[in-house]
């Protein structure tokens, strides 16, 4: 699960320095502040991943866990929305 999270949060940024680097026509501090969120979630995904709720029952677990992997995948997604958002600005 940490690298999932690792790999998915990994690509986000990238393509955030990416367009920093390539596009200089798009708002570079906007396109930061989007990275900073990512890294924030990282770091609070990373944080949930290691600290899982009922650890002695494994409904609880499984519930926290599937929870944990759509709340990570909602954090990509709006990332690249706003990252999507940035570059139409400036096409």
């Amino acid at each position: 699960m940490k690298k999932e999270i690792d790999l998915l949060m990994s690509l986000v940024l990238n393509d955030c320095f990416y367009i920093v680097e390539y596009n200089t026509k798009v708002d570079a501090v906007a396109v930061m502040k989007i990275a900073e969120g990512v890294i924030e979630k990282h770091r609070e995904f990373r944080i949930r991943v290691n600290h899982p709720d009922g650890k002695d029952d494994p409904k609880l677990v499984k519930r926290y866990f599937n929870d944990l992997i759509s709340d990570v995948l909602s954090a990509a997604d709006e990332a690249f929305e706003k990252l999507s958002a940035e570059v139409k600005k400036v096409a």
